[in-house]
């Protein structure tokens, strides 16, 4: 096997260096220690929790709970255990500098952002980019000039942007200061990095990366070429979505020099917690080293869990499930993360929303995500034989069910509207999502809203892709995907009426 430049250097990392795990060190020998704490946080290292939550959660979670100490050292300015641990994870990931995230990928989409935006700047973004991206808009100033992602017509999944759409993009928006990519997709499908890179770096802008869902590219040869290997700017990783890392617990990595590292540093001030939690941090620290010496080992374990999954469920009737067989099928589907599954219901007459309850209420099997064609599944390090089956066996229930209840006319004319109805069209943009966001509003029926100026952004959720964005006009067409999405089952994220009864739209001058 040809070994990716990128695992060769995680090959060569000193392993006795990254035996180490400094912050989760220093916490472990703080905790052994009798202190009278005069400090937050005001439980007192568990001595004032409520009995029945230490019962539950055990004493050890409450010690390791501290704040800025000398023996602990401080996120914001880092000159210790913590500015230690972050070297370490530079050094794992192939980045010339790391920092520790405890507000999840979201603050760190918002400072990809940021980092290279000042008020009324151009920043290129994919559409189905996070909505935290557009919340790294607002904050920013910057207004965004969107690239159509690869749309598959026949999963009703978008995928990656390609070469030939950010070129356009370019020529179109000569004067952006960058350009974010998402990569992999919340569905495990990855762009064309390499080549994104040489265009972006070609027109003299730094390419950012929402690496939300690849934290673990770096350490198995057959996961796809991890961002910074592909030469990106500044990348975003959730540690806590496929490896050890805790919820919120996620890296930021920045490689070369075409983005200032102060200024980063600046923005996470801005953006982080001056309370961080400690525990989250020490996760992080521990993920590292377990990826670093134990990567490659474990997701061999996960990988193979995985593959098994998928041949088993595509023998299911009217069950699919896509692979690696559809690299290439589209121009935006370029590499596949095999730790991702989803599977395509549509065939069983079946809203993804109606088979994600289904499989959870009669099976206890609990999906990452739903659509209206498909359940997602994370396959990770810490996934059995056991909750295979579990999965396997879910789906050959549902199908069994399925094709033994007729569909009733209702499913039958909403499955028909979906065949014909697929994500909608970008809505024309009348004002800057801060403009709009900052503007007086006022509240109106959903239905009546069609021509009015959105001021709130509108995602079905997970996987959080904007349907609306603030400044743009509301169209019919948006209106009827959001209201099918909602109909069918799904969570509408973003507006305050969530039952899709009213919306917020600027008022008119």
């Amino acid at each position: 096997m040809v070994l990716s430049k990128a695992f060769r250097r995680l090959r060569s990392l000193d392993r006795k260096t990254q035996e180490r795990a400094p912050l989760f060190e220093a916490i472990r020998h703080y905790c052994s220690l009798d202190k009278a704490p005069f400090h937050t946080p005001g439980h007192k290292q568990g001595r004032g929790i409520p009995s029945d939550l230490l019962t539950l959660l055990g004493e050890n979670v409450f010690r390791a709970d501290l704040t800025e100490l000398p023996e602990v050292d401080n996120l914001h300015d880092p000159d210790g255990v913590i500015l230690e641990a972050q070297i370490l994870a530079a050094e794992a990931y192939g980045a010339d500098r790391s920092w520790f995230l405890v507000n999840g990928s979201t603050c760190g989409v918002e400072t990809l952002v940021m980092s290279v935006c000042d008020p009324g700047d151009k920043i290129l973004l994919p559409r189905n980019c996070h909505k935290s991206a557009i919340a790294g808009v607002i904050l920013s100033g910057a207004v965004p000039a969107y690239i159509e992602p690869d749309f598959d017509l026949e999963l009703g999944i978008a995928h990656g942007i390609t070469p030939i759409g950010l070129e356009q993009a370019l020529q179109e928006h000569p004067d952006a200061k960058g350009v974010l990519v998402v990569s992999p997709t919340y569905y495990g499908v990855c762009c064309d990095l390499e080549s994104l890179v040489a265009i972006a770096h070609a027109h003299g802008l730094p390419l950012l990366v929402d690496e939300a869902h690849g934290p673990h590219f770096a350490f198995h040869p057959q996961l796809p070429l991890s961002a910074l290997e592909a030469g990106a700017d500044l990348v975003v990783q959730s540690t806590h979505k496929v490896i050890s890392g805790m919820t919120q617990a996620s890296l930021l990595h920045l490689k070369g020099s075409r983005i200032d590292p102060n200024r980063v540093r600046n923005i996470l001030q801005l953006l982080q917690s001056t309370s961080p939690n400690y525990v989250l941090m020490m996760s992080l620290d521990v993920a590292r080293r377990q990826m670093a010496l134990e990567g490659e080992t474990l997701l061999s374990q996960t990988l193979a869990l995985a593959d098994q999954a998928r041949t088993r469920l595509n023998q299911i009737p009217g069950i699919r499930c896509f692979g690696p067989e559809r690299i290439g099928s589209t121009p935006g589907f370029c590499e596949f993360d095999r730790t991702r599954l989803t599977v395509t219901v549509s065939e069983l007459g079946q809203f993804g929303f109606d088979a994600h309850d289904w499989v959870n209420d009669h099976f206890h099997v609990q999906p990452e995500m739903s659509t209206l064609h498909n359940v997602v599944f994370i396959f990770s390090i810490g996934n059995t034989q056991r909750d295979i089956d579990r999965l396997v066996e879910s789906f050959t229930a549902l199908s069994e069910h399925s094709q033994g209840s007729p569909q009733s006319q209702v499913m039958a004319d909403k499955m028909q509207r979906l065949a014909l109805l697929q994500r909608p069209p970008l809505a024309p943009r009348r004002l800057s999502p801060r403009e709009a966001f900052f503007a007086p509003i006022h509240r109106i029926p959903f239905q009546q809203a069609v021509g009015h100026i959105c001021a709130e952004i509108i995602s079905p959720y997970p996987p959080g892709i904007p349907i609306l964005v603030p400044g743009e006009e509301v169209t019919q067409e948006a209106v009827d995907y959001l209201l099918l999405v909602h109909e069918a089952g799904g969570f509408i994220n973003g507006p305050e009426d969530v039952r899709l009864q009213t919306l917020k739209v600027v008022k008119a001058s």
